[in-house]
């Protein structure tokens, strides 16, 4: 699948579309939309499926090292939420900054800190998940897929092992959730780490 074909299908969704089309507005420090909203947008064109078809939620990563604090990324959720107040969608904002502050407390394993939201792309754990767009202010749009998109256009999840804080078993919940949804998925069933 080449870019420019995500980002027509992605725009289809038109959640996704008033998202992207806003997002320059919010003022965010390299804001991205990511993942599920993305690739499942594809995976309900694919099969015909309402696009809005099983997505929970629309993530959107920012970084802004400055100020680390709760406080700060609440103002911010505040803000997307009240920029945004009229889709009927649960838009989930973090600061990519600031995850290795809470990540050990709700995941058990440690985790380094980020220098950039698309660090945060790179440490999800399906190679499928990796994968985020942002407006351009010059026109157009930019699409961040460091595994490619042939994961999403072929509907294969496939886990990324190798990631040093990789959960089996967080990956098993997220891909049993997305086969009730979509069985047609090919999922990569058996999780090896790489020797290296």
């Amino acid at each position: 699948m080449r870019d420019c074909d995500f980002i027509e299908i992605v725009h289809r969704n038109p959640v996704n579309a008033k998202i992207l089309a806003g997002m320059s507005a919010l003022g965010l420090a390299d804001a991205w939309l990511v993942s599920g909203c993305l690739f499942q947008t594809v995976w309900n064109h694919l099969t015909g499926r309402p696009i809005c078809y099983g997505i929970k939620d629309y993530d959107l990563f920012y970084f802004d090292g400055a100020d680390l604090s709760w406080d700060a990324e609440d103002r911010v959720i505040r803000r997307v939420s009240s920029g945004f107040a009229g889709l009927d969608a649960v838009i989930e904002v973090r600061n990519q900054a600031r995850v290795h502050l809470w990540y050990e407390d709700k995941f058990g394993t440690p985790y380094p800190p980020l220098s950039s939201a698309r660090d945060g792309i790179d440490r999800f754990l399906e190679r499928t998940s990796k994968v985020g767009i942002r407006p351009l202010a010059e026109g157009g749009f930019q699409v961040y897929a460091p595994e490619g998109l042939d994961h999403i256009s072929t509907m294969t999840v496939a886990p990324d092992c190798n990631r040093p804080h990789f959960s089996e078993a967080r990956y098993r919940e997220k891909v049993a959730r997305w086969q009730r949804y979509w069985p047609e998925l090919r999922v990569v069933d058996e999780p090896q780490r790489q020797q290296s």
